[in-house]
């Protein structure tokens, strides 16, 4: 895969933003950050700085600012993982997630747009868009029916990626994650549940599932993800993808994993289910696997022991 040169990651001091800023500046690449670090931590970019990647303290809905961090960065391509994740957050202000979520995104492709970009890899949401799984795993032509103003909010970013590239011939890839876990994935901030059991784990204390803890999801390990944001920079495709394991595991096979794992009592407390949640949702990764020729490689179980070990 060659080097870019010069590479721009927007939420580049978050979870999975730090893991691929570390694989860019790896492989050679000139990386600038752009975040506002209101759930980004400096500390994820230390080793990444210390070997010459720049961080630009900035928020994706200034539109002013974006043009001239862009334009002093001549990106060879852009990595827009700027986001908000909370779906609790979006069901209390939609209006508030849209803002970041959609408005955002319109700054960052217009940023690149004039400052002649030839790529875009916006990061969206298979789970928080398909809804309901009606055919599983679901592929990207799967209807959209999200069911939290957050899987809206991802999908309408990706239809402007795709007037942009209409409208102005800005290239752009949509990759619409599974349930990403791993290192840095904060088990006190807007984390999945991997990285609170793990934490919870971790401190002796007991997990808490919501309902019966047998809504499944796609868990795919961060390694991977990052792996393809590689990809389809290096591509020349187009639209959406699904990147994901085209497995889906319980709450409950979490929980029974993580004691296994650990060889320690993991007992789940429940709570009432919460509002908005999907209870069923895995990826048919096909056409990543054709287009990108990419495919996840970390099985649950190793994903597991990486991330649990990463936190002690």
């Amino acid at each position: 895969m060659p080097a870019f040169m010069r590479a721009l990651v927007t939420g580049g001091a978050g979870f999975i933003g730090s893991n691929l800023v570390d694989a860019l500046v790896e492989r050679g690449d000139e990386v600038t950050v752009v975040d506002d670090l209101s759930t980004g931590k400096r500390e994820n970019l230390d080793g990444a700085i210390s070997r010459g990647a720049k961080l630009v303290e900035a928020d994706i809905r200034d539109a002013d600012a974006l043009r001239s961090i862009f334009a002093d960065a001549k990106p060879g391509a852009v990595f827009h993982m700027a986001a908000q994740i909370d779906v609790r957050k979006s069901v209390a202000d939609p209006a508030w997630d849209s803002g970041i979520n959609v408005g955002g995104t319109i700054n960052v492709l217009a940023a690149a747009q004039e400052a002649g970009v030839p790529r875009v890899v916006n990061t969206s949401s298979g789970g928080a868009i398909y809804g309901e799984g009606q055919t599983l795993p679901a592929p990207e032509s799967h209807p959209v029916a999200p069911e939290a103003p957050y899987g809206l909010s991802k999908f309408c970013a990706e239809q402007y990626c795709e007037i942009f590239e209409r409208m102005h011939g800005l290239k752009t890839a949509s990759l619409r994650y599974g349930n990403v876990y791993g290192p840095r994935q904060d088990p006190l901030g807007e984390a999945g549940v991997i990285a609170i059991f793990c934490g919870k784990l971790l401190e002796g204390g007991t997990p808490t599932v919501f309902g019966d803890g047998m809504q499944t999801r796609d868990y795919v390990f961060v390694g991977d993800v990052v792996a393809a944001n590689l990809a389809a920079a290096g591509s020349q495709a187009t639209g959406p993808f699904n990147i994901g394991t085209g497995v889906g595991s319980s709450v409950i096979d979490i929980v029974d994993s993580l004691r296994r794992i650990s060889g320690q009592p993991f007992d789940p407390e429940h709570a009432p289910e919460r509002l908005g949640e999907v209870h069923h949702i895995s990826l048919d990764t096909s056409r990543a696997q054709e287009e990108l020729g990419w495919n996840a490689r970390v099985g649950l179980d190793e994903g597991l022991r990486v991330t649990l070990d990463s936190l002690r």
